[in-house]
């Protein structure tokens, strides 16, 4: 679970007036009531829930660019377009380190995971792994000086037999701008992580990056539908469904010919999914343990099932939707953008378990009804999972006592200079039974937008 993000010379996102970092914490604050939306270790009381109000380009959407590029460069590498990515409010911080952080809770332990970059020379300056202790102390597991190529294996890294092969690993890199170590670690490293199982913290951490940390923005789809193959799912899909009002009340898989799908897709996708799909049926073959490999393809109006069983049968589907008469079949591209983007996230409702999501603009051709609706179900089913949701949103209608608690509103900023501000509403001493959404809406706490006269009236 995500504990706090740290961010510094970063699209809108510079430094605080201290020189220190933007910080958006999930740590619980003052806030009492709706404990079922913490999780409680007896350490850490963590929020399930965040939404992140603010004005169009306030920083909404850079917080989420940051965590992603954080994602990006930790498991793929540096993104086209990196060198132009720190905050150009101020000329000087082309040549100042950006600065990137997250602190989790893993496997009942906490872990702090940064590193430094300078962008406009794509060249990494430090980097460090940090276990973080309940009394506040901290034990480093190692820490690279870049500059001047130094680094530090402590802890259980340190360890007689994994300390002699992780210096290999990190000596070969000791002055590499260009890598970090985490990723190193993970790049074909199967053998030690099963020879040495304390050195799995460095899998760990950078898996939970890869697979729990799913970001998301408004112009992709959220889910690959994958967990409506799943013949246990489909009564609950089908009343989960029609509980948001979108008028379906069933659907079916129906067969679709390959030849068909592949044949409205470019010439170099088709090929990449015939080798995918015979790459697959060469690991059935090999493998008496797996029955069965399901693929999904995904765009923004169609979605098609390959299920290669275990005979190398191939088979693709496509799902159809019912409105009341079994008779009549409706496909993706023909329901409304509401009902895809319900769809969409779906998949946080019911397969969400361990996962931190963050979604750009929740509220994306959703009624303001379905936005609460949909956050309200997301809270009571959180209540007995470990999930995370963090969301952007204009949606006032959230700002509701009875919904949230006041730790997890949080607000953007833009200042003069073009600098994004974050801060929690539990920043401000607003009365309890203050209405949120009024106060908001008229610039009580910042991030709307603040319009100027668009036709000045000439004075005679």
């Amino acid at each position: 679970m995500l504990i706090r993000f740290n961010v510094k010379n970063f699209l809108s996102f510079a430094s605080r007036e201290d020189g220190g970092t933007e910080e958006f914490s999930m740590i619980a604050g003052r806030t009492r009531g709706k404990k079922e939306h913490l999780y409680d270790d007896g350490k850490i009381k963590l929020l399930k829930f965040a939404a992140v109000y603010g004005a169009n380009a306030a920083g909404k959407s850079n917080l989420v660019k940051a965590l992603d590029f954080m994602k990006h460069v930790i498991v793929s590498g540096m993104p086209d377009g990196h060198t132009e990515k720190y905050c150009k409010v101020d000329p000087d911080n082309v040549m100042k380190p950006s600065y990137f952080e997250l602190e989790i809770l893993l496997g009942g332990k906490y872990y702090s995971y940064g590193f430094e970059i300078i962008l406009s020379q794509s060249r990494f300056i430090s980097e460090w792994l940090v276990e973080l202790r309940s009394d506040n102390s901290e034990k480093i597991l190692f820490t690279r000086n870049i500059v001047d190529g130094e680094y530090e294996l402590a802890g259980i890294l340190a360890r007689k037999g994994l300390k002699e092969k992780l210096n290999v690993y990190a000596d070969d890199i000791r002055g590499d701008s260009s890598v970090l170590f985490l990723s190193v670690m993970n790049q074909n490293k199967k053998n030690l992580y099963e020879n040495h199982k304390t050195a799995s913290v460095l899998k760990d951490v950078f898996l939970w990056i890869k697979d729990s940390l799913d970001i998301n923005y408004p112009d992709q789809p959220v889910s690959d539908y994958s967990y409506l193959a799943r013949a246990d799912k489909v009564n609950e899909v089908c009343r989960i469904i029609s509980a948001f009002g979108t008028g379906i009340t069933d659907f079916e898989l129906v067969d679709v010919p390959i030849e068909k799908v592949l044949n409205g897709l470019p010439k170099s996708l088709q090929d990449r999914i015939m080798s995918n799909i015979e790459q697959k049926q060469v690991e059935i073959r090999n493998s008496h343990q797996i029955k069965g490999i399901d693929m999904i393809l995904r765009t923004r109006v169609e979605l098609f099932i390959i299920t290669i069983d275990a005979s190398d049968a191939v088979k693709c589907q496509t799902i159809e939707f019912c409105h009341g008469r079994k008779n009549v079949l409706f496909d993706l591209g023909e329901e409304s953008d509401g009902t895809i983007r319900i769809l969409d996230l779906l998949e946080i409702l019911l397969s969400g378990e361990g996962k931190t999501y963050v979604i750009d603009e929740l509220d994306r051709c959703l009624h303001p009804s379905l936005s609460y609706k949909f956050v309200e179900t997301f809270l009571n089913i959180a209540a007995g999972k470990n999930i995370q949701l963090i969301v952007t949103t204009h949606e006032s209608r959230l700002m509701d006592f009875d919904l949230l608690r006041r730790d997890e509103i949080w607000f953007i900023e833009k200042k003069e200079n073009g600098e994004s501000d974050i801060y929690s509403l539990e920043e401000y001493n607003a009365r309890f039974d203050q209405k949120i959404d009024k106060a908001y809406l008229e610039g009580r706490y910042g991030g709307v937008p603040i319009f100027s006269t668009i036709f000045p009236v000439e004075r005679a």
